[in-house]
């Protein structure tokens, strides 16, 4: 989740992903992705907390951890072109675009984020990001994903597009708006995605968000057919309560 301060407070970057995505076709999220193999690499230079900090906090281990925090902030300069990188470790890069082709690159998997780092002279700035939430997806899901949700504020200087070939509309948006077009039926967004919004929505500043203490607790949704709600997690209630009529949610791509 990259945030920034806004007139109306912290604002948030959504994208809508395009329909013949496998999962989560047509559905508003925050930029991310999976992990790579090559995002195991153990030779980078790392600013902020150690692997076995993250472990702790993503109740994995510290291979794992590190795994992870470099999948984010790859996926994240994939995705929108924001770089959690500087040459030191106490700086960030401001413009990003000098490294256009190597953005390619790594979407191509042309070259591997550790690469990258190196070849650039980079440090991975893991000080930039918090861990956030954790969900896994439901049992009755063909494509099961365990995902770790993270939080970062936009590098000053930094700008964030849509030059993804997995979103046709980008924007940043405020919390309470995101979920305000949601509930009038604008955009979809699956329970991870409302119950971060829901969340963040609670925080005056990126500062505020920053500072937050988070348990994370891996949540997986359980399936209840017939039930009310069909779909049980943490303010399921409220959700579907909300939830606009006639919305179709979404998850893995199915045969018709």
């Amino acid at each position: 989740m990259l945030v920034r301060d806004g007139a109306r407070g912290p604002e948030v970057f959504l994208q809508r992903r395009v329909v013949e995505m496998a999962f989560a076709a047509g559905m508003t999220v925050f930029p991310g992705g999976g992990v790579d193999r090559s995002d195991a690499a153990v030779t980078l230079d790392w600013a902020g907390p150690e692997p076995a900090w993250w472990a702790e906090r993503f109740g994995t281990d510290a291979a794992r951890a590190q795994t992870l925090v470099c999948a984010a902030v790859r996926e994240t300069f994939e995705e929108c072109g924001v770089l959690l990188a500087g040459p030191t470790a106490g700086t960030v890069v401001s413009d990003t675009s000098i490294y256009a082709e190597a953005r390619g690159q790594l979407e191509r998997r042309e070259l591997s984020f550790a690469e990258f780092l190196t070849r650039e002279n980079l440090v991975l700035r893991a000080d930039l990001l918090r861990p956030w939430d954790n969900w896994i997806t439901p049992e009755v899901e063909p494509r099961r994903y365990d995902t770790r949700f993270f939080v970062a504020v936009l590098p000053e200087g930094q700008l964030a597009d849509g030059a993804t070939s997995e979103a046709d509309v980008v924007t940043w948006s405020t919390p309470a708006e995101a979920i305000a077009r949601w509930q009038e039926g604008l955009d979809v967004l699956l329970p991870p995605t409302w119950t971060q919004l829901d969340a963040l929505r609670e925080f005056a500043s990126t500062a505020e968000i920053l500072a937050a203490t988070r348990t994370i607790d891996p949540i997986m949704p359980i399936y209840n057919p017939g039930g009310h709600p069909a779909l049980a997690f943490p303010l399921a209630d409220r959700y579907f309560a909300d939830l606009p009529a006639n919305t179709r949610l979404r998850g893995s791509q199915r045969p018709e």
